[in-house]
């Protein structure tokens, strides 16, 4: 999920210690492996780089867990924990209505894969520590030191192809992790071992902000099948807005004190008066349920924070949230939301690590226009043999689920009828995109 931001604040046996951190997993017998049948891994690992302790969760692959790559999965928020999308999305069971029971789900993503979730920064979700993470610098040094410690407590998975795969405010994180790894791989730091990237993929990401908010007078009154969001007087009220908001993106990325009247200034102009109308901003054809999130994690919070769950996954005394907002506020503040990522991506393209940019293009918040702009914008050598493509319609099962612009090794895949969150939406299509992407066939 992605926060609106300030103005509308709205395993079996255990492996050994990785250097450098300590190891804390608990051994779940297979016959009482909660939400999956699957070998499963949880805890904690403490970070050499502070006094921070990330929380996660393993799920073996259901086909081929010795050969089948190994997926991360990264929620965005920022500060919002990796199990919303694991009960909520692409996990390998749902949580029942009154939080007592699992629910499996035919359509997870480790259906082909090793599937890994995380919970980042320290303070998400069952993550704790203090020195909160407030930019990408910390979040991509933090997350380097976390996937080294869990690839050497588990050689066998670090001989694996790797992906990274996260959403939202993941259009932040994962380019700068990723770039991070990538980086490290050229020339390993002392002890580390190289990591098995192969691909880097962000679904409904906030990544460029200096282009993506230039799209949101666009998308209000897009018709994807739905009605305009809001009437003709607002929209024209957005469109003056827009240079403005623009405006202060620039100054924020040039100083960095100025970063908060950036936000302010443009969700004043471009994030409340769509709220205001009472819609959802992750799926334009709902209304807000619940604000500020719209969706109901309660039954999630409940299952979490059973004795028997927290035993079995290792997690003491710590409890869980789905988003914090002491998180997003860090982020928020040091004007880490209105800097730009897409730049940490040429590298890894140009070394043959492929990148998926997707977007449902019913969700608002981070919405399809913005992300296809910046994929058509972004400074690569190959720039104009992706934007002489032509989107092509992108099927599943013989059905038209998307379109899909493609070109040495970058892909942007646009999901249709499917909000913020694409596999929650759309579970059989997002599954299939996922196994092309990983198979090299997306």
């Amino acid at each position: 999920m992605l926060s609106l931001g300030l103005a509308a604040a709205v395993a079996f046996a255990p492996s050994q210690p990785a250097r450098g951190g300590t190891l804390q997993e608990v051994s779940q017998p297979a016959a009482t492996a909660i939400c999956d049948g699957v070998t499963q891994y949880s805890g904690y690992f403490k970070l050499a780089t502070g006094d921070k302790h990330y929380f996660y969760w393993f799920f073996a692959s259901r086909s081929s867990p010795a050969t089948d790559p190994v997926v991360m999965w990264m929620t965005g928020g920022p500060g919002c924990s990796s199990e919303v999308a694991l009960f909520g999305e692409n996990g390998p069971c749902s949580v029942s209505a009154d939080g007592s029971s699992t629910i499996p789900n035919a359509y997870s993503w480790n259906s082909k894969a090793n599937l890994l979730y995380i919970d980042q920064p320290a303070g998400t979700g069952f993550s704790y520590g203090s020195g909160l993470d407030h930019n990408e610098a910390a979040v991509a040094a933090d997350m380097y030191d976390f996937v080294q410690q869990f690839f050497k407590a588990h050689a066998a998975l670090a001989a694996l192809d790797f992906f990274v795969v996260g959403e939202s405010y993941a259009g932040h994180y994962v380019p700068a992790v990723t770039h991070e790894i990538w980086r490290n791989n050229r020339a390993l730091p002392e002890g580390a071992i190289p990591i098995r990237l192969k691909g880097t993929s962000v679904g409904n990401g906030l990544t460029d902000p200096l282009i993506q908010y230039r799209y949101y007078k666009d998308m209000a009154v897009s018709t994807n099948h739905h009605a305009a969001a809001v009437g003709k007087l607002t929209h024209a009220a957005m469109e003056v807005a827009t240079p403005a908001c623009i405006a202060a993106i620039k100054a924020c990325q040039a100083v960095a004190a100025s970063c908060i009247v950036a936000t302010e200034v443009c969700n004043a102009g471009l994030l409340i008066p769509y709220t205001l109308t009472g819609k959802n901003p992750y799926d334009m054809r709902e209304k807000c349920e619940k604000p500020p999130l719209c969706y109901d994690f309660s039954n999630v919070g409940t299952y979490l924070n059973r004795p028997e769950v927290r035993a079995a996954l290792g997690v003491g005394t710590h409890r869980w949230r789905d988003c914090n907002r002491e998180v997003a506020l860090m982020f928020e503040l040091s004007g880490d939301w209105m800097q730009s990522y897409q730049q940490q991506l040429p590298d890894q393209l140009n070394d043959g690590i492929r990148v998926l940019i997707y977007a449902g293009d019913q969700d608002y918040i981070c919405n399809w226009l913005g992300n296809q702009a910046w994929t058509q914008s972004l400074p690569w050598p190959h720039r104009g043999d992706f934007n002489s493509t032509t989107p092509k319609v992108w099927e599943v099962d013989g059905k038209a689920a998307g379109t899909l612009q493609s070109s040495h090794g970058f892909s942007f895949l646009r999901v249709y009828d499917a909000g913020h969150m694409v596999p929650r939406d759309q579970p059989a299509n997002a599954l299939a995109m996922l196994n092309a992407f990983i198979s090299g066939s997306l």
